[in-house]
């Protein structure tokens, strides 16, 4: 079984410390080894909410994703990344900021668990899922290639205000990343329907258990998502 839980990261620092470990040794994998969304800084700030994939019968930490709230006080790790081409990128974010933004930010799982679906699929949804009972209306990403077709289906839009049409040459200069937006956190309109069902049911009951399939196996999921 897998759980899947939320906590504030100033509340659960032990947990933020797995998360980075586990966070650092993928980019490192990858041939990363700077990004802005990597620093540990946000252990100490209460405007950040965590999401950890554990094993249920060892703890083991095999994936994560995080929360980091616009609250006009320390900026979002996207600001900082794209900021080296595009510094319109600190307008935008203020525009949103006011009525409740975020960027959902760090997403990585074990090389064990490598096509369980954690990453992308299971902690994408949960973190989308919990958005709306933070009072926030939108939220933002960079992703991969490789992952923005998944984050379409799931609500979020090419943000093309920013960058080359939204792109970026980040975090270094083989890899490419696209920002993205999710314009209405309630209501999702562009999800696909099989994604807004699967969020929607999350978002309804935090604390649940139910079996997902991936491409690769079922699994049972215990989910904790109360902040």
């Amino acid at each position: 079984m897998l759980k899947v839980r939320m906590f504030r990261a100033i509340d659960d620092l032990a947990s933020c410390t797995k998360f980075a470990q586990g966070h650092a040794k993928v980019l490192l994998d990858y041939g990363v080894t700077k990004v802005t969304s990597s620093s540990t800084d946000w252990f100490y700030n209460p405007a950040v909410y965590v999401i950890v994939a554990e094993m249920a019968d060892t703890n083991e930490t095999v994936g994560g994703i995080r929360i980091h709230i616009a609250d006009g006080i320390t900026r979002l790790p996207m600001e900082d990344a794209v900021a080296m081409v595009d510094k319109s990128v600190y307008g935008l974010i203020d525009k949103y900021t006011a009525a409740g933004t975020a960027e959902l930010c760090g997403l990585w799982n074990a090389k064990t668990t490598a096509g369980w679906g954690i990453g992308s699929y299971i902690l994408m949804r949960a973190g989308i899922s919990i958005i709306p009972k933070l009072n926030l209306s939108t939220l933002f990403a960079l992703c991969a290639p490789h992952t923005l077709n998944i984050s379409v289906e799931k609500g979020f839009e090419v943000e093309k205000s920013i960058g080359n049409e939204g792109t970026f040459i980040y975090p270094k200069l083989d890899l490419v990343a696209t920002s993205i937006i999710i314009k209405n956190t309630d209501t999702l309109p562009l999800a696909l329907p099989s994604e807004k069902t699967l969020i929607f049911d999350l978002r309804e009951n935090p604390l649940i258990t139910r079996i997902e399939a991936s491409q690769k196996r079922e699994l049972e999921i215990s989910y904790h998502l109360l902040k």
